[in-house]
């Protein structure tokens, strides 16, 4: 690997190496690095280190990085070894708690104090790259970075042919999973089965029907599937559909979810986990980011597949749900641009991406790692990746999708909600599709 690092090195390492990188302080003329550190090779166990003379004249370096609650004590630990690779360099490195979710509105609220590497989902790419706070990937590591990696994940960071993000995962969705003991193999087939089961055990089946990001598996199963943005760059696109087919759809849901009333319930995922460990959840739709605490609130209990069928006028119509990936962002406006770019080199590639596969249960982006046996043969990845096969990508979404999206889902749920009324279903989708657009 150092072998083709250096082949890279080769061609970039020059005072332009790091040229289309944001942010002011030290320079990023890698020329200053040709003393003593220009033919010194950094050492460390990753397949994503690199010459010394990448940092150019940077040194006493400072650097925050935001991570996911889940993966904060798993990113401090890497970023001693990352400090251990590079032991002629002196760093202060702080790992900060930050919602991936929320990085992109963080980062736009104050990019001088957000962090100078951080992880955030696809969609969120778009606003970073149009407010011009995030830096695209080093030309000197973009090679690296995209054979690396699946091309699926490199497209979608990827904007006006410039790769803006180091991918970190290829498993942004979510998949059923359940008390293995509650409900069966089978069972766990069709919405149907699922919650007769659970109701029979006395458990419940908990899904988020009030956030947009689970709720719209209701109207992408519908039909009302999404793609992109329109030619404005601004406006939600939606792929035709059948509208009298689509309202069949919401309404054997609401049918479904009424006739299930007591088992099938409406509450954050956090408690899908909680469910398991006290007893009162029998199965729940959840995402790869909680596959460790349900699998250990279920133990040997613990089942997953992907996202059920629902019949629909006698046919079955698989969920379909959103699905994404997940990368790792450096901060336009770092104070230490080159060793910023190391630092999200280094935690994005194989032995960093291995390891929260095998602490976190976080499906990789890296080529290598997803043919470890850690990928596959995890029944949670697997479920993944079947139901992303049932799925909308989730990049290019328009701010104004949520918040429709979870209204949508607390009507169908809510025990006021006539099941039988088409003429308000087909309102309620009309309505949905008309303030994600009009409001875009």
């Amino acid at each position: 690997m150092k072998k083709i690092l250096a082949i890279l090195m080769a061609g970039v390492l020059t005072a332009t190496a790091f040229a289309g990188c944001g942010g002011g302080g030290e320079s990023s003329n890698t020329n200053s690095g040709s003393s003593s550190n220009s033919g010194s090779n950094a050492t460390g166990v990753n397949a994503s280190t690199v010459d010394y003379a990448y940092f150019g004249d940077e040194d006493n370096i400072k650097l925050k990085v935001w991570a996911p609650d889940a993966a904060v004590n798993l990113v401090k630990q890497q970023i001693e070894d990352f400090k251990k690779a590079y032991s002629e360099k002196k760093f202060d490195i702080t790992v900060v708690a930050q919602g991936e979710s929320d990085a992109a509105t963080q980062m736009l609220n104050d990019a001088s104090a957000a962090a100078d590497v951080f992880s955030f989902p696809s969609d969120q790419l778009n606003k970073l790259v149009d407010a011009g706070v995030i830096a695209p990937v080093a030309k000197g590591f973009t090679d690296f970075v995209t054979t690396s990696n699946s091309e699926d994940t490199v497209k979608a960071g990827t904007i006006s042919d410039t790769l803006y993000a180091y991918p970190e995962t290829n498993d942004n969705g979510y998949y059923m999973v359940y008390d293995n003991t509650v409900v069966t193999e089978e069972d766990a087939k069709t919405l149907e089965g699922t919650l007769a089961a659970c109701k029979k055990a006395g458990k419940k089946f908990i899904f988020d029907a009030g956030d947009g990001f689970y709720a719209c598996t209701f109207a992408f199963t519908a039909g009302a599937k999404i793609d992109g943005l329109e030619e404005d760059g601004i406006t939600q696109k939606f792929v035709e559909y059948d509208e009298d087919a689509a309202v069949k759809t919401l309404q054997a849901f609401a049918k479904l979810i009424k006739e299930y009333k007591g088992t099938f319930t409406s509450l954050n995922v956090k408690n899908v986990a909680s469910g398991f460990k006290n007893g009162t959840c029998g199965a729940g739709v959840d995402g790869s980011w909680d596959t460790k605490v349900n699998q250990d609130s279920l133990g040997e209990k613990f089942g997953a597949a992907k996202l059920p069928t629902i019949n629909v006028d006698g046919e079955d119509k698989q969920l379909v749900s959103m699905f994404g990936y997940k990368y790792i962002g450096v901060n336009g406006s770092s104070k230490f641009p080159n060793s910023a770019q190391i630092l999200a080199l280094y935690l994005s590639g194989e032995e960093c991406q291995k390891q929260r596969t095998e602490e976190l249960g976080w499906g990789p982006s890296n080529k290598n790692v997803q043919q470890d046996k850690l990928v596959t043969e995890s029944a949670v990845l697997n479920a993944i990746k079947d139901q992303s096969q049932n799925s909308c990508t989730q990049v290019n979404i328009a701010s104004t999708f949520w918040t429709p999206m979870g209204n949508l889902g607390n009507k169908l749920v809510a025990e006021e909600w006539n099941p039988d009324d088409a003429d308000a279903t087909r309102k309620l989708l009309q309505d949905t599709i008309t303030n994600i657009r009009d409001e875009g």
